[in-house]
């Protein structure tokens, strides 16, 4: 019996400029707000040489259940800004509400507040803002909250430079730490252990994953790894599994990490495209979500690895919709209880920008290239009509077989894509084994 994994397109939306972040809010009621982050670099004016201009634009979209003929996401506001580098939400409420972070190319972390608006909807407003690296590039950044856990709310970025810095929020300010250089080139990536938040880890240009103990101070990383072969872009702790680290790299590489021994990782699974972001689920502590650059989405079960099983991890479900550098994702706290459409007959033809209210509007249909019906192969994945479907070939490594008495979940998710600036919201269903059932927390 095959393998229960679909994933669906429920709606693309051009963001004009170059998309490369994209993060659904993690507090209630608000889990169908998603913020979207741009990146424009263009020619500097005047002068041959001239410096470029990083432009950007901050999207905020609410993600709402209607018939089904109309568009789920709805464009809340556009804030245009710098550049874009990296966005994420606080997991917890700050003073009663969400709070978004941004790394911006102008090297200031920039903080916003979710508000209700006089039209009833919802509203970014500036916080506060401060600057973490003059002249450079604000690459990542990362909440201490990952765990819920509201009594040291702090925020760690890295930089252009190869530096990073951990700030405190208190009182709607932001307060510097301490910074240090960190790596011999870009700093990509910087994440704290959600389980002991006075460690953090980086990853940078120089192909070095590196540790930091806060409490010893920065002088001397707790450890530093050479075992990916190119520049670490991509990091996060487990919310569920204590010790338990991800990384991704240029290298093609996701590798899984017990903490407390990181000589040897847990896993390595290649998965074909350098490794821009890795999301674990927010509930589910298997499922790890992989932006693969040049290889599109996919979405990882990591339990044999992180019980000792070794092996590379098995792809549940890939998503290769998008036509470009694959860089943002992340999954949405919305489940969708009813079970997925059936494949239209015919595409739904597109909308022009200015009656969709500044949205393309693409319903089972690739932003460049239309196709009648949405074919599935045995992984999930669409093929166009016409078009023969390519092999698929799951990363090495036994995957759960399915229980057709288990319950069906259904995940919403948000990627994007950037040099054809398209956001994709989608959804997953799939049907894990019964064991698989029984290991989940209660």
């Amino acid at each position: 019996m095959a393998w229960k994994s679909k994933t669906r397109n429920l709606q693309v939306v051009d963001t004009e400029l170059s998309a490369d972040a994209v993060e659904w809010c993690p507090v209630a009621p608000s889990h169908g707000i998603l913020a979207c982050g741009t990146y424009q670099l263009q020619k500097g004016a005047g002068e041959e040489d001239a410096p470029p201009i990083r432009t950007g634009r901050l999207y905020l979209f609410e993600f709402r259940r209607g018939g089904s003929l109309s568009p789920p996401l709805t464009e809340l506001q556009r804030i245009d800004t710098a550049a874009v580098l990296d966005l994420k939400w606080c997991h917890v409420p700050l003073s009663g509400g969400a709070v978004l972070g941004m790394a911006a190319a102008t090297g200031e972390l920039q903080l916003y507040t979710l508000s209700d608006s006089q039209e009833g909807g919802h509203r970014l407003e500036p916080l506060c803002s401060v600057e973490v690296a003059a002249e450079r590039l604000a690459l990542s950044l990362d909440w201490s909250t990952g765990r819920m856990d509201r009594s040291d709310v702090r925020l760690v970025c890295s930089d252009s430079a190869g530096c990073v810095s951990v700030l405190s929020l208190a009182e709607g300010a932001l307060t510097p730490l301490s910074q240090w250089k960190a790596h011999d080139f870009e700093a990509w990536i910087s994440a704290f252990s959600y389980w002991d938040t006075q460690l953090v880890y980086s990853g940078g240009d120089d192909c070095k994953l590196k540790g930091w103990d806060l409490r010893a101070g920065p002088s001397c990383p707790t450890f530093t790894s050479k075992r990916h072969s190119m520049g670490v872009c991509s990091i996060h702790s487990n919310p569920h599994r204590e010790h338990i680290l991800a990384t991704g790299s240029y290298d093609e590489q996701v590798l899984l990490w017990d903490g407390r021994n990181m000589r040897h990782p847990l896993s390595e699974s290649p998965v074909g495209g350098g490794v821009w972001r890795l999301k674990w689920h927010p509930t589910d502590q298997h499922l790890l979500l992989a932006a693969c650059m040049h290889n599109d989405f996919h979405i990882l079960h990591c339990q044999q690895a992180l019980e000792g099983g070794g092996g590379a991890c098995p792809v549940l479900a890939s998503y290769i919709l998008h036509n470009s550098l694959a860089y943002g994702a992340d999954w949405s706290r919305l489940s969708l209880e009813e079970p997925a459409p059936c494949s239209p007959v015919a595409a739904e033809p597109k909308e022009s920008l200015a009656e969709s209210g500044g949205h393309l509007r693409i319903q089972y249909e690739s932003p460049t290239a239309s196709f009648d019906t949405s074919l599935e192969d045995d992984a999930g994945r669409y093929i166009p009509e016409g078009i023969a479907a390519p092999p698929f070939t799951p990363t090495a490594g036994p995957a759960p077989m399915p229980n057709e008495d288990a319950h069906s979940p259904t995940y919403v998710l948000a990627s994007c894509s950037f040099y054809d600036h398209m956001l994709h919201v989608w959804r997953w269903d799939w049907t894990p084994d019964q064991a698989q059932l029984e290991s989940q927390p209660c």
